[in-house]
């Protein structure tokens, strides 16, 4: 079609999927091509393995292109050849040089996983349910050179379950994408899609998480401990160190559910571990406590609480972290 509007779309993280294959199959627009990361070795074996948004534009004929840097001239002019009128971002992974923002015709846009100005940055999924927010949300906006600073095209919010991990708020943001980023479209094309500035005074970085990051400090405050499991579930996840029966330290993964339990012992140190009834406490700075449902040793599977205790493997009174 003579007024088909070209898009480009970059992205890397498979909350992009869906996105993606939304504009795929919406005849409005031709997807020009994809750009994404290079392949990466994964897992034990290192196996190189291609980013799954890549996989899926291979298989419908979408060209690729996979530039180690995309700030450099020689990609600089790829993408000017493409002459696109709207380039899509969405959990890309490198950082847009300013040659590249003023390629496209109309306009270059990213779907960012958080209610914008609050969590800049790339744990920005994590950042909001380890905070403690009400609701989260797909932003839209103009892409500038500062980081997810540009004006707000529209956001899309939803409150937060109480019990709602970082891995399923990933899903549900990626389930929003789509409508998201469809509406911006029909918004910029037909003129009428706004540019409301962010509020600095509201913003805060999220960095990228390591999986150090996930190291538990018993001297938090219960709620924000539990918080947390749920927040860094499943990357970076979260664990604690332990000194076993036999006198070895090793490493002990916590999964979600934790739940929140008042402190009946007093005045105690944090990490105390107490165990009742095979069920497994540990004591937080703020005279509560966390029970624990699933924990994984070094080396072991992961197994419930209670299956940790009866192996022997953790005793009262010991100590985590």
């Amino acid at each position: 079609m003579a007024d088909t509007k070209r898009i480009l779309f970059m992205a890397t993280g498979d909350i992009a999927i869906p996105s993606f294959k939304a504009l795929l199959a919406d005849t409005n627009y031709e997807t020009v091509a994809l750009i994404t990361q290079p392949d990466k070795p994964v897992g034990r074996k290192q196996v190189l393995t291609p980013p799954q948004v890549k996989v899926i534009a291979e298989e419908l004929g979408i060209p690729v292109f996979q530039p180690s840097k995309v700030k450099e001239e020689a990609e600089l002019e790829l993408i000017r050849s493409l002459k696109p009128d709207v380039i899509v971002v969405m959990a890309y992974g490198q950082i847009l040089p300013k040659a590249l923002l003023e390629i496209p015709n109309v306009a270059i846009i990213n779907l960012h996983a958080s209610l914008l100005p609050k969590h800049r940055g790339a744990s920005c999924i994590q950042a909001a349910i380890d905070q403690g927010d009400a609701e989260s949300g797909m932003t839209v906006m103009h892409v500038t050179e500062g980081l997810d600073e540009g004006d707000v095209i529209l956001r899309k919010p939803f409150a937060l379950p109480a019990s709602i991990t970082g891995g399923e708020l990933h899903d549900r943001l990626a389930e929003d994408g789509p409508e998201c980023l469809l509406s911006a479209l029909q918004h910029l094309f037909d003129g009428s899609a706004g540019r409301e500035p962010q509020d600095e005074a509201l913003s805060n970085y999220a960095p990228k998480l390591l999986r150090k990051h996930g190291e538990i400090d018993w001297s938090r405050d219960a709620a924000a401990i539990e918080r947390r499991v749920r927040a860094y579930h499943p990357w970076p996840g979260t664990s604690t160190s332990f000194t076993d029966t036999k006198g070895k330290v090793k490493r002990l993964k916590i999964f979600p559910p934790v739940s929140l339990c008042q402190d009946t012992k007093g005045a105690v140190s944090p990490g105390l571990v107490t165990i009742e009834h095979d069920q497994l406490y540990v004591h937080c700075g703020d005279g509560q406590c966390i029970q624990l449902q699933t924990v994984q040793v070094e080396g072991k599977k992961a197994m419930s609480a209670s299956d940790f205790i009866r192996g022997g493997l953790v005793c009262n009174g010991a100590s985590l972290g």
